[in-house]
């Protein structure tokens, strides 16, 4: 979901396009991925764009490349709502592999669901291998919720709460809403896990897959960003890779909490064990922060 704000406001798919910095030579750095969340696009530039300058200005050098899922930008912010998940993942997979600037690793940051969708690609695609991932306000455990929504799309999130709400697992829903697939009914777990064709899939709540389990222990570092004063995500504590205990919908639990964790179906405790995990927190509304705390906070972890 993207309300991208930076500083006081930052805003927040056919073949697959990317909008990346000029080519460079080898000078040491490592290239950046980005992903953009709901209702945002690869190049806005009140939101990606600025985010994108800002690591280009800070990181001499770096080569970024900025997700855009279509032809355009209007296609890219489209299909952020309607466009098949797992196809996107495949598209972005595809991509990746043909960039011979991304041959020797990435880091890669997701901005609000963009960051469980670059989880997928770590998951999925080991090769190029994804270094560090750095997801910011993503809900790796789902929403039960769409209490805000980007207001600039007020319409088109009023269509997507009446079908989620009128059956988020049906097959229609599923295929055709981005928001379906990253559902998480804590009062239907089985319908969750036998119709969900994202989520459920990625964290294993079905059988283990354990080549997903093996590729994302690859990486160095799984950056999870929780924001404390958080609107739009419910419940927000899925950022934290936590969420509602089964059977109800108000009390929560942690990931180390989790049967996730405690079965380790995806190797998060073993990640966790290795220092490989990484619990941030800003104190904002989703995706508010200021261009302080990002160079505080997260350009150290791409260095």
């Amino acid at each position: 979901m993207s309300a991208l704000l930076l500083g006081l406001l930052l805003a927040g798919g056919p073949p697959l396009l990317l909008v990346a910095s000029k080519p460079v030579g080898d000078n040491g750095t490592v290239p950046l991925v980005l992903w953009h969340g709901m209702g945002d696009s690869c190049c806005n530039p009140l939101s990606m764009g600025s985010i994108k300058k800002m690591v280009e200005e800070q990181i001499s050098g770096i080569y970024v490349l900025s997700l855009m899922i279509g032809k355009n930008v209007m296609e890219d912010t489209e299909n952020g709502f309607f466009m098949d998940v797992n196809q996107q993942v495949a598209m972005v997979c595809d991509i990746l592999s043909r960039d011979a600037r991304l041959q020797g690793g990435y880091n890669a940051m997701g901005f609000s669901q963009g960051g469980q969708f670059l989880r997928a690609v770590a998951q999925r695609c080991p090769t190029p291998p994804m270094k560090t991932l750095i997801s910011v306000g993503g809900q790796h455990q789902g929403v039960y919720g769409l209490p805000r929504c980007p207001g600039e799309s007020s319409a088109i999130c009023d269509m997507i709460r009446k079908a989620l709400n009128s059956g988020a697992y049906s097959d229609a829903v599923q295929k055709h809403l981005v928001q379906a697939q990253y559902w998480h009914d804590p009062l239907n777990d089985q319908l969750y896990r036998k119709h969900s064709l994202f989520l459920a899939d990625v964290n294993q709540e079905r059988a283990v897959n354990e080549t997903y389990k093996t590729n994302l222990q690859r990486l160095q570092k799984l950056v999870l960003v929780k924001f404390l004063r958080d609107s739009v995500v419910d419940p927000v504590d899925s950022e934290w890779f936590g969420f509602l205990k089964s059977g109800q919908a108000k009390e929560t639990e942690t990931l180390q909490e989790s049967v996730l964790y405690k079965e380790d179906r995806l190797g998060l405790a073993a990640m966790d064990a290795a220092g490989k995990l990484l619990f941030l927190a800003a104190d904002g509304d989703h995706l508010q922060f200021s261009r302080e705390w990002f160079t505080s906070t997260l350009l150290p972890l791409l260095r």
